[in-house]
């Protein structure tokens, strides 16, 4: 047993292996993959929306104990790609499979598997990673639905385990995690141990913000939408952040919406994106807010590459 991944149990005799890896939780859009994550981290660093397709980038994040150290990467719900953001978006989700120690393949309490699951399935068919099934949102339907939908799921790969969660409440956490150690290799601390993400301050501010329009402008414009922080800085020697940033949009009149009358839209989502950002920081925040329109920009290379996409 190599001695730098072991540590002394309480009792101060038995050496214990240090297990760590990486995990990628992957899945349809919208089945709970970020609110997944943010459970097991007790803490809000993805972004959550009912509407498809909110997570964009890969969001590493990190659990640390005192047995093991697990990286999860949180990936864009893998979907039938129509821009080149789309196609980058499944093509982080894709790629992660030979990467990792461990795959969770995150689908909801449906008897049906739909035609995402199967083409998802048939994506890590040819990966020796091991698989997780993990079937999320069991606190919608009745103990022997439950059983209906793993029958009906358990033919579809041969998966390492099947494990029902509710990401809201917690259900089966717990043995989620438990099961994910059983099968870590022993293997050193990669991140410290009070770091629980790998993403840049400006990224989650600006995904924060990304959040709030998703919440409460309707129909497609949100799949448009991009935030940029264009400035983050603290002022002198006061416990303030001052931070602008330009939301992006496809077209004049997404604009218009997004600011609303008299400017109540954005102002709104000002106020409650300011919320969350003072929460994250943990301290005040004077949070500016412009939008530009930016013709297509989620087919522009130049754009994604600008955005953090490319």
């Amino acid at each position: 047993m190599d001695s730098d991944y072991t540590n002394r149990s309480e009792g101060g005799d038995k050496m214990k292996e240090f297990k760590s890896g990486f995990v990628t939780i992957i899945g349809r859009p919208n089945v709970g993959k970020s609110t997944l994550l943010n459970k097991v981290l007790g803490e809000k660093i993805a972004i959550m929306s009912d509407k498809p397709q909110t997570t964009r980038n890969k969001i590493q994040c990190i659990v640390t104990k005192e047995e093991h150290q697990i990286i999860f990467i949180d990936t864009p719900g893998i979907h039938k790609p129509k821009h080149k953001l789309g196609e980058i978006m499944v093509k982080s989700a894709t790629e992660t499979f030979s990467e990792v120690d461990v795959v969770l393949f995150v689908v909801e309490c449906d008897a049906v598997v739909g035609h995402g699951d199967k083409f998802i399935a048939e994506m890590i068919g040819n990966t020796k990673t091991p698989v997780i099934l993990v079937i999320n949102k069991i606190d919608t339907i009745k103990k022997e639905e439950l059983f209906k939908v793993i029958n009906v799921f358990k033919d579809l790969y041969n998966f390492s385990a099947i494990i029902p969660i509710s990401a809201i409440n917690g259900d089966g956490i717990e043995i989620l995690l438990s099961e994910i150690k059983n099968i870590l290799p022993a293997g050193p601390k990669y991140f410290p141990d009070d770091m629980i993400t790998d993403q840049p301050e400006k990224q989650i501010v600006s995904e924060m913000i990304r959040e709030k329009v998703l919440h409460h402008i309707e129909d497609e414009i949100p799949h448009g939408v991009a935030v940029e922080i264009t400035s983050m800085k603290q002022r002198g020697n006061k416990q303030i952040i001052d931070i602008q940033a330009t939301i992006i949009c496809e077209k004049d009149s997404h604009k218009g919406i997004i600011i609303g009358k008299n400017g109540a839209m954005l102002k709104k989502i000002g106020q409650l994106s300011r919320l969350d950002i003072e929460r994250f920081l943990g301290t005040k925040v004077f949070l500016e807010l412009w939008v530009k329109v930016k013709n297509d920009w989620r087919n522009s290379d130049n754009m994604l590459k600008t955005l953090g996409y490319k």
